[in-house]
This record gives C-alpha cells, sequence and structure tokens, in this order.
C-alpha cells in the first residue's frame, strides 16, 4: 500500500522534473539508477531513501524541503489538492518551463506585463 508522504514526494519530484524539462532517463543517469526507479519513486510505489532524496534534490537543483512542501505538519498526510491544481495540467507546466527558460530580466519584464494585462481584464 502507498503511503501518503511517499505519493508527495514522488508528486514534488515529477513536477520539479517536467518544469526544468528533463526527462526520466535524463535524471536517473544523473543519480546513477535506472530510468524504472524514477517512475517508481514519481507514483510512490517505491519509497525514497533519505540518500537517494539527496542525490534527486540535487540533481533537480532544489532544497531536501522541496519535496515536503504541501504536507500537514500534524498528520503527515498531503493537504487536499486545490481543484485546477496549475501543476497537473501539461500546457500550464509547458508554460511554466518555458518562462523560466528565458532570462531573468526579459522574464521580470514579461513578468510585470502579464501583471498589467491581469489587472486590465
Amino acid at each position: 500500500m502507498k503511503h501518503p508522504v511517499d505519493v508527495h514526494v514522488g508528486k514534488r519530484i515529477r513536477h520539479r522534473r517536467w518544469m526544468i524539462g528533463m526527462t526520466q532517463q535524463q535524471l536517473a543517469d544523473q543519480v546513477g539508477i535506472k530510468f524504472q526507479q524514477i517512475q517508481k519513486y514519481e507514483t510512490g510505489m517505491n519509497r525514497v531513501s533519505a540518500s537517494r532524496l539527496w542525490d534527486i534534490a540535487d540533481a533537480l537543483e532544489v532544497p531536501i524541503s522541496f519535496f515536503f512542501e504541501g504536507l500537514s505538519e500534524d498528520s503527515g498526510v498531503s493537504q487536499p489538492e486545490v481543484a485546477g491544481d496549475i501543476l497537473s495540467d501539461k500546457e500550464a507546466l509547458a508554460l511554466v518551463r518555458s518562462y523560466y527558460s528565458i532570462p531573468e530580466a526579459q522574464r521580470r519584464r514579461l513578468f510585470e506585463l502579464a501583471k498589467v494585462l491581469s489587472d486590465a481584464a
């Protein structure tokens, strides 16, 4: 049986990997495992050890705490997903990935333009 924390951590691995445009194979190569193991982590079928999570965090360039964001501290169970969760939409993920591939100075200007346009709507 999958533990809710393992499922949550797996989802966070998958979302971060998608956001930076990395394949399961690329992540597996950086961590030194087979891509099938990454698949099992991402679905919560296999639990990620502390040392492996450290390696994954390094490969994905995030702190370890990133994988636990959104967990309820008192129960250790993931808080209910918000309807229309932006990270579950592949088009939204592609947009976010494209956004972060833009150089920072241009990205800030694009962000300001988006804010102005959303205020005008």
